[in-house]
């Protein structure tokens, strides 16, 4: 009998262990259900964004299925979700549009930001200065496009799925803005 109560315990540690990833000390679900759409979503990867010395931000990737595969991530037409967590003291409105404008830039053709131009503005736009603590989840929808849920108010929806495509090249495209981030977000870490 207190076998089975040692094994017991043993195996609800380790699914309380499953059920939630640490970084940064900051805990995050290996499984989310997003209430908008019931899409069950898994923690690909996770990873923090850092600038010289600094921890800027923890990224992470869910999806409805793990996956190292690049194409498979950003070529395909599924729920997804980013999520930033922001973990330096603040970070000015126009740090992120400068950001999302260079990573943008560094990884789309000329063509393909300019058919994205217009939508960066307006997801730009939705941004604001930012303290740490504070929550960004960038939720795609098929059908439906980016959901900008920012410290848990909806700012809006960017339509097409070539627009979260493009925003997911900021982190994992040729030339990421961070490669240690890349492979994070990408779970092979």
């Amino acid at each position: 009998m207190m076998r089975q109560i040692v094994i017991t315990c043993l195996l609800m540690t380790c699914m309380m262990t499953i059920q939630a990833r640490e970084i940064a000390g900051i805990s995050l679900p290996e499984q989310i259900v997003r209430e908008a759409d019931n899409a069950a979503l898994v923690l690909n990867g996770a990873g923090i964004r850092k600038k010289v010395f600094f921890k800027i931000y923890l990224a992470s990737l869910y999806l409805q299925q793990s996956t190292s595969d690049i194409a498979e991530v950003i070529d395909v037409d599924r729920p997804a979700r980013v999520q930033m967590q922001i973990l330096y003291s603040e970070i000015e409105k126009e740090k992120f549009v400068e950001g999302w404008n260079d990573g943008f830039s560094a990884n789309l053709s000329p063509e393909k930001l300019q058919a994205v131009g217009d939508r960066l503005d307006q997801f730009n736009a939705m941004f604001q200065t930012l303290q740490k603590g504070d929550l960004i989840s960038l939720d795609y929808m098929p059908g439906k496009g980016t959901i900008v849920t920012i410290k848990g108010v909806e700012k809006g929806v960017i339509p097409g799925g070539d627009f979260y495509q493009a925003l997911l090249m900021v982190w994992l495209g040729d030339s990421p803005i961070s490669k240690s981030l890349k492979q994070e977000l990408l779970g092979s870490d």
